[in-house]
């Protein structure tokens, strides 16, 4: 039932509240430099709410600032918080309307106080939502509330914050009581979001309130009803309680067996949430008068199980063993329900200390089963913060230690999820890493096709851009905008989800053939051209990747379903020979491998990468026997094998790329740039994040046309890296071309 406090400090006005008897009321011990803390705070409240603040749209307090911090630092004292928790309780409403700056709370009352309620306010946002019943949002199947909700938990790295939090919406919902025009709007946004998180982190005696309040305001005829049927019961139930627990424990005790027996009252809200969803009246819930019996061992569980069973007859279809077939959230108990003394339904529940402990530290996602309308599971990592909470809570209740316990309340578990705002106040649930541009694709469509920009918390930012958790997004679109297909490229980083990179496949499928096959020649040329590859042998690349025709595959590449990459990645150990009469294939025999090189008919000699020319896996490549250093590896296109080959055509021989190359290759790389500051250090920098090794460095630059030509040597593993790094360097500010150098 709803919970009624008297508070002594709502009666007086504010100068005359008396601070040291408010103290006393607070269900803590604490030590007389945490006494004169609470009371300087307290005092610096009273004297800022003189001065008038901004309202920030918090408006569902009715009660003033100062008397509103001393309700929510007595709801956090139940909850056996540390000073600094409290003192950011009683600061929370002038910080937010702004009567302090968090500069100021920093310096006057700490850090900590400071970062909690910055963290606060940050959840603040959640207000500012159109929170509606089972609303899906933006083609979501999960409705609104469900993503703030798990955005909330996003948020809370520290549970004081969540725990600010719901004491403040507490305090809200207490103080429409006699408001009808706030109150609902109230109501709603404690039903569908705090309460359930109060379920989910174990508060039960905040959120009984919180949740019979709530439903007592949205749904008041149907909560006039219940409590009037468990009004005219609620003596007859208790004795009935007494009764029951009297008889259990003498049959349990005759029996030898160790145990602990508790009544259950069930409010009003969980009474009728069974009636709506069995689709029962009154007279069918079972569970309104109900005992839990605590047992050391699984064993005893059944032994009280026969006992019980031996004393009433049980109700059919009433009987659960999540033992022996635990939920997949891992609860387990026996629940079973009985015909008891004077012909009335009891509800019985058994389990072992062990089992009940687990469900009480969220270990079984209580509010996964019964707390939650939707019956889709959460994340593992929302699961495991969740259950952390929970296990900090207990600990911090248990112990009373608020020194050390402090130092377990940063949680860096990363997300899997991300939770940001539409423009409208939507949340909208997308996976980590997500940019601006899968946003766009999330939201709609086309939306995403003529996407051109987007902005975060109100400043521009790149499509590449990784959003983070409460962050709000806007995305800028023009009028006859389409997809490019840069985006499906992965090494440039526009998309991370598949979602929206299926959905700019299927706008490039749909165009015609031959735009695709010009586009896809187009991008395959540039990429081949930028990597110096003169002599690449498409009939074959095709074949590789599953191709019938060289058309196919730039068609294939062109409605983005052939990434280049992979294109590059079957020319490796792909061979084009020049069938030319001057050169001499190789004679049949022995074939082995050495530093990754295939070499064919020579037996066992050494093998060296030409220097002039540098060939890289993938490159065609030929060989050319040398004097005293065994057979030097050419690129086939290279200028300086042709020559040999023209002098000496009977050293030249056959090669190939071996199946698993390992070693990083040199290879020059010429970059075009107009000078600014800090070119070269923007270059380099992509090359130590990419972790490639720069060997030298050359650059000349140019007064008269302000431009800068670098000449880079860089060890590479494979032309796709170097693809991936030459496309970066070009998307450089001021970068003209970057290629690789062939000669």
């Amino acid at each position: 039932m709803v919970q009624v406090r008297h508070q002594s400090h709502h009666n007086a006005e504010p100068e005359k509240v008396d601070l040291e008897l408010w103290l006393d009321s607070l269900p803590v011990q604490l030590e007389q430099e945490e006494r004169q803390r609470l009371l300087q705070t307290a005092g610096r409240v009273r004297e800022l709410c003189a001065v008038p603040g901004v309202d920030q749209g918090d408006w569902a307090l009715e009660s003033d600032p100062f008397r509103a911090g001393l309700d929510i630092a007595l709801i956090m004292a139940e909850l056996h918080v540390g000073t600094d928790c409290l003192v950011a309780g009683l600061l929370y409403r002038v910080v937010r309307e702004q009567r302090i700056s968090l500069a100021e709370v920093n310096e006057e009352f700490g850090t900590t106080a400071g970062d909690l309620l910055c963290g606060v306010l940050r959840m603040a946002a959640i207000g500012e939502l159109r929170l509606q019943q089972d609303r899906p949002v933006l083609g979501q199947a999960h409705a609104q509330k469900d993503n703030i909700r798990k955005m909330l938990i996003a948020l809370v790295d520290d549970v004081r914050v969540a725990l600010i939090k719901l004491a403040e919406r507490t305090c809200a919902i207490r103080a429409v009581k006699n408001d009808e025009a706030r109150r609902e709007h109230v109501a709603r946004e404690v039903f569908d979001v705090y309460a359930p998180l109060a379920h989910r982190l174990g508060i039960g005696h905040l959120k009984w309130e919180l949740e019979d309040l709530s439903f007592r305001y949205i749904y008041a005829d149907a909560y006039r009803k219940i409590a009037r049927l468990l009004d005219g019961k609620r003596l007859e139930r208790d004795q009935f309680i007494v009764d029951v627990k009297a008889i259990l424990t003498k049959v349990l005790g005759n029996a030898g067996l160790e145990f602990q027996i508790d009544g259950r009252a069930k409010h009003i809200y969980s009474i009728w949430r069974k009636m709506q969803r069995k689709g029962i009246g009154f007279s069918q819930v079972y569970d309104i008068r109900a005992v839990r019996i605590l047992v050391p061992e699984i064993k005893d569980c059944y032994a009280t199980l026969g006992l019980v069973h031996g004393l009433w007859r049980n109700i059919p279809n009433e009987f659960d063993d999540y033992i022996a077939n635990p939920k997949e959230n891992g609860y387990r108990s026996l629940h079973t329900a009985v015909i008891g003394p004077e012909g009335k339904i009891l509800e019985v529940q058994i389990r072992t200390r062990q089992m009940h402990e687990e469900a009480e530290l969220g270990v079984c996602a209580h509010w996964r089963y019964k707390g939650s309308d939707a019956g889709e599971g959460m994340a593992s990592t929302y699961e495991e913060k969740i259950a952390w909470l929970r296990q900090v809570l207990d600990w911090h209740d248990e112990t009373g230690d608020t020194g050390s316990v402090a130092e377990q309340f940063s949680f860096n578990v990363a997300q899997d999820r991300v939770y940001v705002f539409t423009p409208e106040g939507d949340v909208v649930n997308l996976a980590q890493g997500a940019t601006p541009l899968d946003f766009a694709y999330h939201v709609h469509t086309e939306v995403g096709h003529r996407c051109r920009g987007a902005k975060v918390n109100g400043a521009i930012v790149p499509l590449t851009y990784v959003l983070q958790t409460g962050e709000r997004v806007e995305i800028l679109t023009s009028k006859d905008g389409s997809p490019k297909r840069d985006w499906l490229q992965p090494g440039l980083g526009y998309l991370r989800t598949s979602r929206a990179r299926a959905k700019v496949q299927h706008w490039f499928r749909t165009q015609a053939r031959e735009e695709n096959v010009d586009a896809g020649r187009h991008l395959l040329e540039r990429e081949f051209k930028r990597l110096a590859l003169t002599s690449v042998d498409y009939q074959r690349v095709a074949r590789k990747v599953h191709m019938r025709t060289v058309e196919d595959m730039y068609a294939a590449v062109g409605y983005g379903d052939l990434p280049s990459a992979q294109v590059l990645n079957a020319a490796q150990g792909l061979v084009e020979r020049r069938q030319e009469p001057q050169l001499k294939l190789a004679r049949p025999g022995a074939t082995r491998y050495r530093r990754e090189v295939q070499v064919q008919g020579v037996g066992n000699l050494l093998n060296h990468m030409a220097g002039c020319c540098k060939p890289l896996p993938g490159d065609a490549i030929t060989g050319f026997i040398t004097q005293g250093r065994g057979v030097s590896i050419h690129r086939t296109d290279c200028a300086r094998l042709v020559k040999l080959a023209e002098a000496t055509p009977e050293r030249v021989i056959d090669v190939e790329w071996g199946t698993t190359p390992t070693d990083n290759y040199e290879v020059d790389v010429a970059i075009e740039a107009y000078d600014r500051h800090g070119l070269l250090r923007d270059i380099t920098g992509l090359f130590a994040n990419a972790h490639i090794n720069v060997l030298s460095i050359n650059t000349q630059t140019n007064k008269k046309s302000h431009t800068a030509t670098m000449r880079l040597r860089v060890e590479v593993p494979n032309l796709a890296s170097l693809s991936k790094m030459l496309e970066r360097i070009n998307r450089l500010h001021n970068v003209i071309s970057a290629t690789r150098v062939s000669q």
